[in-house]
């Protein structure tokens, strides 16, 4: 059995290394994540649709696949890369292997390359293009395949990961529900969902591509703006519909990508960074309380934070570079963060942010009833 694979990048450089996934050709992006676990959650993260990634934690699958931790319904990321893949995981909660994980759902895998000589030149060139086949070895043909791969730049994926119909998420918490929040999906993590259960609310999520009038109709308390792949400024429908709620005074909270599509809808601008953040270590601080938090990060495009009006303020900033994490509005309820409060590195460090959001929807269902 042949079982040799090959990742090559647009600037010609080609590893050589072991399948360890399904057999065939993927292309994307390649980045690189620092996180020493927590792989389940990002081969199923929709915000990963599009990329190559990269483990830079040495081995990965020690702990198998969990039946209750997917982010979503199954992987959208293009292909996975580590530096050795464990074969015989060790977890009474495992139902299978990483690596069978992959090959049941197609996912082109490589293993056995030098993922710090990789990270060090995503690092210095920035996040670049690539290919992982197990069918070609010609080092040409496949730089020139990474090169013909579509750049993340311009594409609206969020369209790709959006569910196809509006749902009612599935509350498991026992306590009945005395809010109600309109989730719009641009790829949203299973986690934030349960958040959102957790603090109270009756959760409704609705395509990307939703109206506003259609989301007013639902009658929320407040509406989430998901995390999500790709550029911010090509989902211009998602733009349309936040810039048409805001009039309506209705609490938003966006994260992720949400949290970029609010910095348009209001006026701001957005960029793509060298490398993007991909991790679970990012120090924040928040400006308001000084306070530190360790965070959990995907994303490849930033909120400009000259670009953005008087009106919104900067309220976190990342102490790795100095960029956007997160901003709210001074006269309406609307805030947003870069990172991702429903993960839990700090462990909790982050949480804070749905009791914010609880708090600005029970004050306007408040008002509404005077």
């Amino acid at each position: 059995m042949n079982d040799k694979a090959w990742l090559a990048l647009e600037d010609g450089t080609v590893f050589a290394g072991r399948a360890c996934g399904a057999a065939g050709e993927a292309a994307g992006e390649s980045v690189f994540n620092t996180a020493m676990t927590g792989y389940q959650e990002i081969l199923t993260d929709p915000s990963y649709c599009g990329q190559l990634v990269a483990m830079t934690y040495p081995q990965i699958g020690n702990y198998g696949i969990t039946a209750r931790d997917h982010e979503s319904g199954r992987p959208r990321l293009s292909g996975f890369i580590v530096r050795e893949l464990c074969k015989t995981p060790s977890n009474y909660e495992c139902v299978e292997s990483v690596g069978d994980f992959l090959k049941k759902h197609g996912i082109v895998a490589i293993e056995d390359i030098d993922t710090r000589a990789l990270t060090l030149k995503l690092r210095d060139q920035g996040a670049l293009r690539g290919v992982i086949s197990t069918l070609e070895g010609d080092h040409r043909r496949l730089a020139a395949k990474a090169r013909a791969a579509s750049s993340m730049a311009g594409r609206n994926l969020a369209k790709v990961v959006t569910c196809e119909k509006i749902y009612a998420w599935e509350n498991d918490i026992s306590s009945q529900p005395d809010l109600h929040v309109a989730v719009m999906d641009f790829g949203v993590k299973r986690g934030i969902l349960r958040c959102l259960a957790a603090m109270g609310a009756k959760v409704t999520v609705v395509p990307a591509s939703t109206k506003a009038a259609d989301i007013l109709r639902l009658k929320p308390d407040g509406v989430l703006l998901s995390n999500g792949p790709g550029d911010p400024e090509p989902v211009a429908e998602a733009i349309e519909t936040i810039k048409n709620l805001l009039p309506e005074r209705l609490p938003l909270f966006g994260i992720c990508l949400g949290h970029q599509l609010l910095g348009l809808a209001l006026g701001g601008k957005t960029y793509k960074l060298k490398f993007g953040h991909h991790g679970a270590n990012h120090p924040v601080k928040d400006l308001e309380t000084g306070k530190i938090e360790i965070t959990s990060q995907n994303h490849g495009f930033c909120v400009d934070l000259n670009s953005l009006p008087k009106e919104v303020k900067t309220t976190h900033v990342n102490l790795n570079d100095g960029t956007s994490e997160g901003m709210a509005h001074s006269q309406l309820p609307v805030f947003s963060v870069q990172y991702h409060p429903e993960a839990s590195p700090g462990p909790h460090d982050s949480r804070y942010l749905f009791e914010r959001f609880r708090a600005k929807m029970l004050e306007g269902k408040e008002a509404m009833s005077r």
